[in-house]
């Protein structure tokens, strides 16, 4: 298989599980511009992949090339994982909200819990859908554009069945006291570990978790003030392992070793 070869992080660190696993498998990526893309897609097909992942900006328009969604990638709306299912057929997944119930779970139960999603984008759309399926009690969409934010609102509502609100994102946000998860879902902090996302710090109570779905820098600005008001922090890297882990699985159907993923990534962030 020779040694992984570092790409990206997701391909670093699946590389290193398909070796720490004994599988004969690579992980390997390509740049596909968005004309070639029904092409990149039927050549994936013609030559028998078991599937893939895709990124932004195809995680919408590959749905059309698809033979099939699973029930949360229709509400999403979007897929980031593709699997060849056992007809042959190659069906739409998206790991990215199971990825942070995953890491969520590891601090707090979703079911029965007031959450506050920062951001009404790609990220914010898929923890929403997955915290919704998962039993959260109500659902507090912010963000700055209200028409993004009303859709996603109504999303929930009226699909998800989950109790959801839209609170217009303007000056520094303050979170309700009975919040008990607040998730930065926004690219804020992205490569800036000076970066600040504009919420009243403090409005953010020990009782709370705060979770970043940003990974590098592993801890942001956001979690540092969370962390110094007593607040249980979560992480980006725990969302990116665990969205990685499901794919590993859905396309192997072999459990990977987490804890291999988790040094892999750290590995290659140098952290």
């Amino acid at each position: 298989m020779g040694q992984p070869v570092a790409g990206n992080p997701t391909q670093y660190m699946m590389e290193k599980c398909f070796a720490a696993a004994g599988l004969d498998c690579r992980y390997l990526t390509f740049e596909v511009r968005p004309e070639g893309l029904g092409d990149a897609v039927r050549g994936m097909k013609a030559m028998g992949f078991r599937g893939g992942n895709f990124t932004i900006p195809h995680k919408v328009e590959v749905i059309q090339y698809l033979d099939g969604l699973t029930n949360a990638a229709e509400l999403m709306g979007a897929v980031n994982c593709v699997f060849r299912n056992t007809d042959g057929n190659y069906i739409g997944e998206n790991t990215d909200g199971k990825g942070f119930i995953g890491s969520l779970q590891q601090a707090t139960e979703v079911d029965g819990k007031n959450v506050v999603i920062l951001g009404a984008g790609g990220a914010a759309r898929a923890i929403a859908v997955e915290l919704g399926l998962a039993g959260a009690s109500e659902i507090t969409i912010v963000n700055r554009t209200a028409e993004r934010g009303q859709e996603l609102t109504d999303l929930l509502n009226d699909r998800v069945k989950t109790s959801a609100i839209f609170l217009p994102w303007t000056g520094d946000f303050e979170v309700n006291q009975n919040t008990d998860v607040v998730i930065n879902a926004t690219s804020i902090g992205l490569g800036d570990e000076t970066a600040r996302v504009p919420i009243a710090a403090e409005s953010l109570l020990p009782q709370m978790v705060v979770a970043d779905v940003i990974f590098n820098p592993s801890k942001t600005q956001f979690l540092r003030e969370a962390s110094d008001r007593g607040c249980q922090i979560l992480d980006g890297l725990g969302m990116l392992v665990n969205q990685a882990v499901i794919c590993f699985e859905i396309w192997t159907a072999v459990a990977p070793n987490a804890a291999v993923m988790r040094e892999a990534l750290e590995e290659y962030l140098e952290l």
